[in-house]
């Protein structure tokens, strides 16, 4: 026999999931905008319990959103572990959208291109429908979901384990999966530049773009100024290695001078345009 009063505790407990999701977000936003905050004060500005902050950031670190470390909710990327996608992805917009502009000239209708999880190969996304037909490669599920209904565009999305904090399928199955392909085109970024090696804080994103490296005909950098003066733990591939690495007109002129001095195949994507 169904209690009288299980639709008031449902509504109960739907109000309090209600609320809770509401201060995670609102949590989530205060972190993002500040970079890192000190735990006492998320509690202190919320009205709520350090326990309950605890709690809620234990929910937002599993859902890859934000960490916590010695007292402190925080967002941004060290050497050991990079920021999440939804924080990337509101950085460094115009700086990124000028280079994936940069990019599009080294696509041409028929090719099959392989795109990694990266923010910066995000902005190519929306430009790539008038450059079919195409067909694209990606591990990446915000890409998947927005060329699946695309004209002109054959998916091949590539499995694995799904993982949070970069919205991407990572692993053995994924890494197998891009040995049996073969690309035109591989559009990647990276975490952190040192000595002109692309470097990354994950050994599976590493895994995962070293096999989709291997696996296209011509491999393209895309890499914003901050790149420059970030540090991760792994290294990936000197950056002599790729085809063209594509920078913002923000790069100090001596990384650009010393790596063609060096060979690289550096452009220097235009100026965004004043808005």
């Amino acid at each position: 026999m169904v209690s009288p009063r299980t639709p008031v505790a449902a509504a109960a407990n739907g109000s309090r999931q209600d609320r809770q999701l509401g201060r995670q977000q609102s949590i989530t936003e205060a972190v993002m905008a500040e970079g890192s905050v000190r735990i006492e004060q998320l509690a202190e500005r919320f009205g709520i319990s350090v326990m309950t902050v605890h709690r809620d950031l234990d929910e937002l670190e599993s859902r890859g959103l934000l960490r916590k470390s010695r007292g402190i909710a925080t967002v941004l990327s060290t050497a050991l572990v990079e920021s999440s996608d939804v924080y990337r992805s509101g950085r460094q917009l115009e700086e990124k959208e000028a280079i994936a502009l940069a990019a599009l000239e080294f696509i041409e209708p028929g090719q099959a291109i392989t795109l990694d999880d990266s923010t910066t190969v995000m902005h190519l996304v929306p430009h790539l429908q008038p450059k079919g037909p195409l067909t694209v490669i990606t591990n990446t599920l915000p890409i998947m979901e927005q060329l699946r209904m695309t004209k002109g565009i054959d998916l091949l999305g590539l499995g694995g384990q799904y993982v949070n904090w970069c919205s991407a399928f990572m692993g053995r199955m994924t890494t197998d999966a891009i040995a049996a392909l073969r690309s035109d085109l591989f559009f990647m970024s990276t975490s952190a530049i040192t000595d002109d090696i692309a470097f990354h804080q994950t050994l599976d994103t590493v895994d995962v773009k070293r096999a989709m490296f291997e696996s296209a005909s011509k491999r393209i950098l895309l890499a914003d100024h901050t790149k420059f003066d970030k540090r991760a733990l792994h290294a990936m591939l000197p950056l002599s290695a790729f085809d063209a690495v594509i920078v913002d007109s923000r790069t100090d002129v001596s990384h650009v001078r010393r790596l063609r001095d060096g060979g690289v195949n550096v452009v220097v994507a235009k100026k965004p345009s004043p808005r």
